[in-house]
């Protein structure tokens, strides 16, 4: 155990220090986790976003620069009420009395510009943010089965959450920063036009700020990247176990976990901690830099106003300007980061967004009506998930309407790959795939999925009522046609003994469901899909004898007047079928029905009286045997 422990902590290191691998399918290493300061590319594919809500953006833009003139404005209204309302000897009421008028309207105008700007701008990054989630669903629902593949599907939703959040900070703080420019350089200006001399003193406090910034930056952006990327791995790691909680207890190894996670959450801890150092650190600097400045104006202003060479007004107007003049610098340094990360989620979003959809309609593609044949043929395909290791190797056969065809084979041998054809989640490299007599090629996708009504071995149950479920392929459904499926093969009983019946709420994937429970519930979706072509992906494996019972009296009812294609997993279902079709190494063998297969003493007949219960529980070993005897007879 403890050799094993220290296998895996090493592992979790080396694996801490490796960059991250590319999320979506291509050849690069994904980018670093801060990009670019500024990429024209991205902020052009962000405006696409923005575009629609402009009109908000730019009344944002003036209120923001609104909130930065009434800033600008309040210190000179006190500097012109000290020097011509409060003269020695004598006050100007008159002065005094529109100065605080002038003060009370700056601070009034302020107060709405504020509060128009920071509605604004958060509602068009709500907006945004909604835009940019929806197109992201609506691409990934299109996209390729062979591009998701070849993509880590959870840390791809991980990913595309922090980086589209990225985005809406990045959104909310830009506008701001138009007013922290503007009020930056409006206080340069403002204080050399109020005292030349005064001012260059007081910037003369700025390069110092610029030699600590550039030694600052290099090491603060290590460190982010850092406590990102630790942070990264620690919450993935806690994900994983938490989605394998059953796996850990079952092999006891919750304290090994435990130990491994905190070896990775401590790493997370200290890269935090040197991340916070170098973030908090500007602050004591900027506010040194601050004192100092009003420092000098006080001593070398103070010197002046008792010279009578400088107005008392001018000089607390400088010292309201050097309070606020270091704010703007603060927070362009936090806008520096936020669109170093931005530009680097931006990227990542817009690499989504550009995959290409390798499955798409012709231009001229036909609609497969619901009066088709059912008919479903392969011409001579070849087919690979990678090209050059094709999976299928030029195999032919025709499923006649209303026949049931057993797909039957060893692990490997292609099976599932066919059933993946005839719905045209993948393309062909060779030949024909042809379903009612026309290339899956040449009709649409959604008329194709209509009449194709899928059951996988896993089925695959979504968050909500039991209702919802049976009708996800036909939301046109009514509860009679539901309940009148789940009746047929047999669901309605255990349905109505859930708390709620139909309206009863499944868990997730249908966690509160047997293996068994779930599967006629799929056949009840099936069924409801009224399709012509019916495919089963082992359907019926991985449940218990009773259940299948169940379900071998479903699939009766399934396959009536319906043209079926089952991947058989149990050789009980096999014999059943109209048709079997023996494949091997991505070439069909054999052809028959059970009986035929039987006297022709190939290799279904050799395998089946091995007494096996699945082609697939034999062993290869015993497989390539059996191939060895047919070679040599």
């Amino acid at each position: 155990m403890a050799e094993e422990l220290e296998t895996e902590r090493a592992d979790v290191r080396e694996d801490g220090r490796r960059p991250p691998r590319a999320v979506v399918g291509s050849h690069r290493i994904e980018e670093e986790i801060f990009g670019k300061v500024f990429d024209g590319n991205i902020i052009k594919r962000i405006w696409a976003f923005v575009r629609p809500y402009r009109v908000k953006i730019y009344w944002a833009v003036v209120a923001v620069l609104t909130f930065t003139a009434m800033q600008l404005l309040v210190p000179l209204i006190i500097r012109y009420a000290i020097d011509h309302g409060m003269q020695p000897g004598s006050v100007d009421h008159g002065v005094l009395t529109w100065s605080i008028i002038a003060f009370l309207a700056a601070i009034l105008i302020n107060f709405g510009a504020s509060y128009v700007q920071e509605t604004l701008v958060g509602n068009v990054a709500e907006d945004v943010l909604f835009d940019i989630r929806k197109a992201m669903f609506a691409h990934l629902q299109r996209v390729s089965l062979s591009w998701m593949d070849k993509t880590e599907v959870g840390r791809l939703m991980s990913r595309l959450q922090g980086d589209v959040n990225s985005m809406q900070e990045f959104l909310e703080t830009s506008v701001l920063s138009v007013g922290d420019i503007a009020l930056l350089f409006g206080i340069v200006f403002v204080m050399l036009y109020l005292d030349l001399k005064l001012g260059l003193l007081t910037l003369s406090a700025l390069p110092v700020l610029f030699v600590v910034r550039i030694f600052w930056l290099p090491r603060a952006r290590k460190s982010f990247m850092a406590a990102h990327e630790t942070n990264s791995v620690a919450n993935g790691a806690l994900a994983e176990a938490i989605h394998g909680v059953r796996a850990v207890q079952s092999m006891d190894r919750e304290r090994v976990n435990f130990t491994l996670y905190d070896d990775k959450a401590r790493a997370n801890l200290k890269t935090h901690l040197t991340a916070a150092k170098y973030a908090q650190v500007m602050v004591p600097i900027v506010d040194s830099l601050t004192g100092l400045a009003m420092a000098l104006v006080i001593v070398v202003g103070g010197a002046r106003v008792l010279d009578q060479e400088l107005d008392v007004g001018v000089m607390i107007a400088f010292l309201f300007y050097i309070q606020r003049f270091f704010d703007p610098i603060r927070s362009l340094t936090l806008q520096y980061s936020v669109m170093q990360r931005a530009m680097a989620s931006g990227q990542r979003l817009t690499d989504v967004l550009d995959v290409p959809v390798d499955i798409k309609d012709a231009p001229d593609a036909k609609v497969l009506s619901s009066d088709m044949d059912g008919s479903v043929e392969f011409r001579d395909v070849v087919f690979g998930y990678n090209p050059k290791h094709p999976v299928l190797k030029h195999v032919s056969f025709k499923v006649n309407p209303g026949e049931t065809v057993a797909l039957v084979g060893p692990t490997g041998s292609g099976k599932s790959s066919c059933m993946s054809l005839i719905h045209r989640f993948y393309e062909v490299q060779g030949g024909q795939v042809l379903v009612g007599g026309h290339d899956v090629r040449d009709l649409t996708q959604d008329s194709l999925g209509r009449q194709i009504a899928m059951v996988l071995q896993e089925p695959f149950l979504f968050t909500g009522t039991v209702f919802e479920n049976i009708r996800y392929h036909k939301t046109d459904a009514t509860r009679e046609q539901v309940i009148e499926a789940a009746k047929a093969v047999g669901a309605h009983d255990f349905i109505m003994r859930l708390p709620d019946g139909y309206e009863s709420i499944l868990g997730q994937r249908g966690g509160n469901l047997s293996l068994g429970q779930r599967q006629l519930i799929s056949f009840a979706r099936a069924l409801v899909a009224d399709a012509k072509i019916l495919v089963l992906d082992e359907a019926t494996a991985n449940i218990d004898s009773y259940t299948e019972m169940l379900i071998q009296k479903a699939l009766v009812k399934l396959l009536e007047g319906r043209t079926g294609l089952v991947i058989a997993h149990r050789l009980a279902t096999i014999r059943e079928a109209d048709r079997i079709i023996v494949l091997q190494n991505g070439e069909l063998v054999e052809s028959g029905n059970h009986h035929e297969l039987m006297e022709n003493g190939k290799l279904y007949s050799r395998l089946y009286n091995l007494n096996y219960a699945s082609f697939d529980d034999i062993p290869d070993d015993i497989v390539s045997e059996k191939e060895a005897e047919i070679s040599t007879t």
